[in-house]
């Protein structure tokens, strides 16, 4: 497996997690450092932090998590961990965990990040990211 191949396959899992939001791509940014991670802009605002922007973060090794932009510009507050056997969970998934932390709901996400997987394993990544292909609304059902 080449690395061009995980970082497509990335990208691709991305796009559909951003489509299921209902966002573009052009919210997401990605870090193809180790570990791998990427970053969701979002128009979300949280009852716990008005005024302050909102994002999903996710990295290879803990998942997804929604954090908030400070006033002083320094590193993002994260606000929630979404607990999940995979990295990379269906993208209506990580929809309800960002709808739920948006509603105020603290019973379900965690509050501490978990190692899922261990980032020397990029067959397994690869694996996860290619289940959830982008939907891509230009396409004609067959």
């Amino acid at each position: 497996m080449t690395s061009d191949a995980l970082h497509r396959a990335l990208g691709e899992y991305l796009g559909a997690v951003a489509e299921e939001l209902g966002v573009g791509a052009e919210s997401t940014t990605v870090d193809l450092d180790t570990p791998l991670s990427a970053y969701i802009a979002l128009d979300t605002e949280l009852p716990d932090h008005p005024g302050r922007d909102t994002a999903l973060l996710w990295d290879e090794r803990h998942g997804w998590s929604v954090a908030v932009e400070t006033h002083s510009g320094e590193d993002l507050v994260t606000v929630a961990h979404l607990a999940a056997n995979a990295v990379a969970p269906a993208p209506r998934r990580i929809a309800r965990f960002l709808a739920a932390v948006a509603r105020g709901d603290r019973r379900r996400p965690q509050t501490a990040p978990v190692a899922i997987r261990d980032v020397d394993d990029s067959e397994s990544l690869l694996d996860q990211l290619r289940r959830h292909p982008m939907r891509r609304s230009d396409q004609k059902a067959a």
